[in-house]
């Protein structure tokens, strides 16, 4: 499994230095919906990344956010690849961009790694074998209530006018020291896992967002679950992410949610 991650890493190194060159240029910046974005740099660091892994493991499936990939259905090994997770971060010059790359085997995550090119944070994970940044081992945090906790969110860019994300944004907001949302869901994981959160939840996220991400937290010590407790597979509709300890209080909170929510809503 090492090969698996040597490998990722060269990629999110590769790419990252794409990242960089291109930060601070103009950029020829497409909207994939109403709000949600791509720019060339995404494209050429998909590219790189994908060229990569196929040079190195032609025989393994690839999914990723651009399209670049070969995805078969029957592989045992798939990556998943979010070449600049942040996309509107980064078009806005604002360095909270990462790439991320993840290797499923029978769709559980065994190697994830997360690059933060702007401020050389490189987060890894093989299954079994811990977290790790920039070669130094990571834990979750050691918080035990939410009241002490600092969470964070992301808000979707598609249907964001019907997203409920703003009643849980409130509700956590003052249950907690506070809410962050800082527009790269990778590296809102990443910080769970490095116990600069507590938790994080979000809506709507695909695969390539979460894949590495989760893996990571897993082996920090975290916890992942959907937000009613069920396990949580890349690519599911909803995701909760903790350190273990704050993870049955904001099930709480969401189940309150949900129940005044159903409730308040009128009778057919």
């Amino acid at each position: 499994m090492s090969q698996f991650l040597e490998v990722a890493v060269e990629a999110a190194r590769e790419a990252g230095s794409i990242l960089l060159q291109d930060a601070g240029h103009p950029r020829n910046i497409v909207y994939k919906g109403e709000v949600d974005l791509v720019t060339d740099t995404d494209k050429r660091s998909e590219a790189a990344i994908v060229s990569r892994l196929l040079t190195r493991f032609p025989q393994h499936a690839i999914i990723a956010e651009e399209g670049g990939g070969n995805s078969a259905a029957d592989a045992r090994y798939c990556w998943h690849v979010d070449p600049l997770d942040g996309t509107t971060n980064f078009a806005h010059g604002y360095p909270c961009s990462a790439v991320s790359i993840a290797l499923l085997e029978e769709g559980a995550p065994i190697v994830g790694v997360v690059l933060n090119p702007f401020s050389n944070e490189l987060f890894s994970a093989m299954r079994g074998e811990g977290a790790y940044l920039n070669q130094k081992r990571i834990h979750v945090s050691t918080v035990e209530t939410l009241s002490k906790s600092l969470v964070a969110t992301g808000f979707p860019t598609r249907k964001v006018r019907t997203s409920t994300n703003i009643q849980y944004y409130w509700e956590f907001t003052l249950r907690t020291h506070g809410v962050r949302r800082d527009g790269s869901a990778a590296l809102d994981l990443c910080s769970v896992a490095s116990g600069r959160f507590e938790a994080f939840w979000e809506f709507g996220l695909r695969s390539w967002d979460t894949a590495a991400g989760i893996l990571l937290v897993k082996e920090a010590g975290g916890t992942v679950t959907d937000l009613s407790g069920r396990p949580y597979h890349p690519g599911g509709s909803e995701i909760l992410a903790s350190n273990g300890r704050v993870h049955a209080e904001m099930q709480k909170v969401a189940a309150d949610i949900v129940e005044r929510a159903a409730s308040s809503a009128p009778s057919a």
